[in-house]
């Protein structure tokens, strides 16, 4: 399948080349395309055309928005070269990229293999500066929290986000997903450096919906809520009950299973 038309495409013309991208979500107006505006699919896409002499539509995992970063996200292309093995994809395209995209491997892989719908599950990072003046480099990646949350009170919040979900509580309101139902394979947070990180996985994600769970879950821990408070919140439906939803440059897309 063609990943810009959904158009079936003959196996013996074409190779299907997956990406595992990484890139600096902070000058970009997000992942998807966009007329006028600096996007990472719209850069990869030049950089494929600038390789291919002809414009090559490109298939990510999912839509990260704009300021989010990226360690893991997975892309798909299918290519008529057949003169390039598929790792050299590697240096080819990082040349043409500017620094703030990389591409961090490429493999063939089967012709039917699709980024986004034979994903499994996605895992989100989100990082946070704690008690401490950030520096001004680690401000592009990280979320400033001027005091010391209870990480043990955090973890038993984040154990709540297992099984499959109504979600719509962390939903924004020009969201277009039909079921806002997802399935949460498991939260919670680390200390990871001097830094904490709240860790996130799921078979999809709504639009800023880890930046709402973040912010509910840091406003929670900062009243003191026990875990069984926290349950009645998510089981309330009352978006008044939602904390606020948290800037994008701590967030990460970490990782895809498939």
């Amino acid at each position: 399948m063609n990943p810009g038309t959904g158009e079936v495409q003959d196996p013996g013309e074409k190779r299907n080349i997956r990406l595992v991208l990484a890139y600096d979500g902070t000058e970009f107006s997000g992942w998807q395309r966009q007329d006028g505006k600096r996007t990472v699919q719209g850069i990869l896409e030049s950089a494929l055309e600038r390789l291919h002499k002809q414009k090559v539509a490109l298939a990510g995992s999912g839509r990260t928005d704009a300021g989010v970063h990226a360690a893991g996200q997975v892309a798909h292309f299918y290519t008529h070269i057949r003169t390039i093995p598929s790792e050299r994809f590697v240096p080819a395209l990082n040349r043409l990229l500017p620094q703030d995209v990389r591409v961090l491997a490429a493999r063939e892989t089967c012709f039917d293999f699709h980024a986004r719908f034979d994903a499994k599950a996605r895992t989100y990072r989100y990082y946070l500066i704690c008690g401490r003046p950030g520096l001004p480099q680690e401000l592009r990646y990280a979320y400033q929290v001027w005091r010391h949350p209870r990480i043990d009170r955090l973890n038993s919040y984040a154990q709540l986000f297992r099984g499959e979900l109504d979600c719509s509580l962390f939903a924004q309101a020009r969201d277009p997903s039909i079921s806002k139902n997802r399935y949460l394979f498991g939260a919670c947070f680390f200390i990871q450096g001097n830094r904490v990180v709240f860790e996130i996985t799921a078979n999809a994600f709504l639009w800023k919906m880890i930046r709402s769970i973040v912010g509910t879950l840091l406003r929670s821990e900062e009243q003191g809520l026990s875990a069984a408070d926290f349950k009645a919140i998510l089981n309330s439906k009352d978006r008044s009950l939602v904390g606020p939803t948290i800037p994008p440059q701590g967030l990460f897309l970490w990782n895809i299973a498939y």
